[in-house]
């Protein structure tokens, strides 16, 4: 087994290609589902360049729609949650009610071949699973046969039952495949996270892949918030479990060299009385993801320099790698 080829990751002709075969025909995750829990609730995201939103209609519906007037294409909703009653273009003032109708178009002035119900919202798809929030643009398969097996993995965790208290957003300058290679293989713990390390028996540290996720799993130690265990998902979020609850995070790629990830942190006791222990286990959590970064933007700086050669994988740890880097290759037919 061989690294990915490095120029996949340096080439900027190669994010439009996953934009189209990997970002628009999968389920993305947006969060929490109670982001939208009232009427009027929207949440705007970015999906790999694509700008998209979902917003509980006022029928108590949940509808997906590209964050694009169909006017002149301005952006509607700043990236974010917020409420609106309607759906007001910056741009020109367009309205469009959240269904995507097209309201008003003010001071357009008299066309008669001008017809306001032929320019609606774009629609796009919108799934819920287990209190998550998906939207997908061009979906190759409903959202839980691309879940797969990772449905029966969490049959037993209450993960609807926790409420998400926390969010953060961490931009790094790096290809977004740099960051989940790293993310599904633990064998830069010793080399990278000194104290995680130190908090697992990293010998017995285990790594498989299986249809549609990567588990890893590792016993931890006295004193460590994870309970040991890792999963990410195709194409590219990931659930960690930890004592009372669990974080969520989309790895989304702003550019070929600049990535987002955004976390969602959920708890099943919101009491004020273990607020500090909270605060203290998403400070934990955001420490040990926050070294992975330093270390990904020197190895997309190396892949950049034309300095690198594909290199072997692990078999014994990096099974999550070959998995995904197959994946993406098999998107993008090369």
């Amino acid at each position: 087994m061989l690294n990915l080829d490095p120029a996949l990751y340096v080439d900027p002709a190669v994010l439009p290609r996953e934009r189209d075969t990997i970002f628009a025909r999968t389920w993305q995750l947006l969060g929490p589902v109670s982001q939208v829990k009232d009427r009027g609730a929207y949440v705007a995201a970015d999906l790999a360049g694509a700008k998209v939103f979902v917003v509980r209609g006022r029928d108590g519906q949940l509808r997906g729609f590209r964050n694009v007037c169909r006017h002149r294409g301005a952006k509607l909703l700043e990236e974010g949650t917020g409420r609106c009653a309607t759906i007001r273009c910056p741009y020109h003032q367009w309205v469009f009610d959240d269904t995507g109708r097209l309201v008003t178009a003010p001071w357009f002035g008299e066309d008669p071949d001008f017809n306001p119900a032929d320019w609606p919202l774009e629609p796009i798809h919108v799934a819920e699973w287990r209190g998550l929030l998906f939207a997908a643009i061009s979906p190759e398969t409903d959202l839980t046969t691309q879940l797969g097996e990772l449905v029966a993995e969490l049959a037993d965790e209450p993960i609807e039952t926790y409420q998400s208290v926390a969010t953060d957003r961490v931009v790094f300058d790096a290809n977004w495949k740099v960051y989940t290679d790293n993310f599904v293989e633990g064998y830069h713990i010793p080399g990278v996270h000194h104290a995680f390390f130190a908090a697992i028996d990293f010998e017995q540290f285990k790594t498989t892949a299986h249809k549609g996720f990567i588990r890893m799993t590792a016993p931890p130690r006295d004193g460590l918030f994870y309970r040991g265990k890792w999963l990410w998902m195709w194409p590219n979020w990931t659930l960690s479990l930890f004592e009372g609850g669990m974080n969520t995070s989309r790895i989304n790629p702003l550019a070929f060299d600049r990535t987002e990830q955004i976390y969602h942190f959920y708890f099943a006791d919101t009491g004020e009385a273990l607020a500090s222990k909270r605060a203290s286990t998403i400070a934990g959590n955001l420490a040990v993801v926050r070294e992975d970064y330093e270390v990904c933007v020197a190895t997309h700086k190396n892949y950049m320099s034309g300095g690198y050669s594909s290199g072997p994988l692990s078999p014994r740890h990096e099974q999550g790698v070959h998995y995904f880097q197959t994946r993406v290759k098999e998107a993008l037919a090369v």
